[in-house]
């Protein structure tokens, strides 16, 4: 089976990254798909958190919200040379809703801050298996009402919103917006940034068969993953957890990242096409020869600076 070693397809910078980051791994316990997850989610952090540099912001400074009974601690960033009241992008970071944290997104908001002159904002949702479908979800979802309400405490333009998210984070912020077209139609989003995202159950579409394994995220991880944040069958074929599934229609307009070499890039094709055909104005830039998780590589792979640019210019169009 090709793996991300072999292929030809890849990226000259982003194979140098993988093997870089492979190679880095040594130096950390091994992460098994096992629970507890302490001593995983150690060992993915420190990786994570390897990778430092990146925008310097003019504040950054952790906020904590109440929401759902459980306060939340949230990550606000304030871009350089910047004045409020801020458009805010809320932004969910991916792990598989089982890891990663505000701390191992932070370069990423903060790529985004600088880019699109947003203020940026990251809760860091209760994590999966010890809290299952849809408590992260409702999390989100109340994040942006609170936002949306009170915006204006902390400098921020709660009329200008955006939802965002890469991977599982994508998942939940197109879950939220879904959720708040429900129960809080009064809130208007004015657009979803969404990466290499979840987006259905179903682990065998193309390119799950042909990435099944050797190109970072698995097959067996994402079965893993699920099984973890939905444990319950019927609600992975529900359209909050599996928003492929769901009427897409009166969506504000969508940026999406989308990597070629990935188990995820056949659901991420199919959901720029059902949005299209619900009527959802869809910008899609796609990066060929990365992989799933590509966004971290900023600083190292010009194909993920470039990703930051072009949306960073879509969330200035769309926050006005």
């Amino acid at each position: 089976m090709p793996d991300y070693r072999t292929d030809p397809r890849m990226d000259p910078e982003m194979a140098a990254f993988q093997a870089m980051m492979d190679e880095r791994a040594k130096d950390f316990p091994p992460i098994r798909l096992e629970r507890p997850f302490d001593a995983a989610r150690a060992s993915n952090d420190a990786l994570n958190l390897t990778l430092g540099g990146g925008p310097e912001m003019a504040e950054s400074r952790d906020i904590w919200l109440l929401v759902r009974g459980r306060r939340i601690a949230c990550r606000l960033h304030w871009p350089a040379g910047a004045e409020g009241p801020l458009p805010v992008l809320v932004y969910l970071h991916g792990g598989g809703w089982v890891w990663n944290s505000i701390d191992t997104h932070d370069r990423t908001m903060r790529e985004y801050a600088a880019a699109a002159g947003c203020a940026v904002l990251g809760p860091d949702y209760a994590l999966s298996p010890e809290a299952v479908f849809p408590q992260a979800l409702e999390e989100c979802a109340g994040v942006a009402r609170q936002l949306a309400a009170r915006g204006a405490e902390w400098g921020l333009d709660g009329t200008r919103m955006v939802l965002g998210g890469d991977s599982a984070g994508a998942n939940l912020a197109l879950g939220a917006a879904l959720l708040l077209r429900q129960q809080a139609p009064e809130l208007v989003l004015r657009g979803l940034l969404l990466g290499y995202g979840v987006y259905d159950s179903r682990l065998d579409t193309p390119s799950y068969e042909e990435f099944a394994e050797g190109y970072g995220l698995t097959r067996a991880r994402m079965r893993f993953y699920w099984d973890a944040y939905a444990p319950q069958q019927a609600d992975r074929h529900g359209p909050f957890a599996a928003p492929l599934r769901a009427d897409l229609r009166g969506l504000p307009p969508v940026h999406m990242t989308l990597t070629e070499l990935d188990v995820l890039a056949s659901e991420n094709l199919a959901m720029a096409g059902a949005l299209r055909a619900a009527g959802v104005a869809v910008e899609a830039a796609a990066f060929p020869g990365t992989v799933h998780g590509f966004l971290r590589a900023a600083g190292h792979v010009g194909a993920a600076d470039r990703a930051f640019a072009q949306a960073g210019a879509w969330l200035r169009r769309v926050l006005g």
